[in-house]
């Protein structure tokens, strides 16, 4: 997606993992991700530069759908849509 249609984007649920190292951010993620429902749409939000890289694997490996990172002041926004 485009950074114009990720600002729109319903979340249904945000992570806050800003507080954490990895792999903190990604864990936060995979416990969150039991709580939504196929086709919501999850925001997880991300001060650890490797959080960039985990997300997107961990989704593709999960079968989930990794949407796109928007980089705001300090920290990252991660989307991915439940499968």
């Amino acid at each position: 997606m485009t950074q114009a249609e990720l600002l729109t984007i319903q979340v249904t649920k945000t992570v806050d993992a800003r507080g954490t190292a990895c792999p903190g951010p990604l864990l936060e993620a995979k416990k969150a991700v039991g709580t939504i429902k196929p086709g919501d749409i999850m925001e997880v939000l991300s001060a650890d530069e490797g959080t960039k890289v985990d997300i997107p694997k961990w989704c593709t490996k999960q079968g989930h759908e990794y949407l796109g990172t928007m980089e705001e002041n300090g920290y990252y926004r991660i989307f991915m849509k439940k499968r």
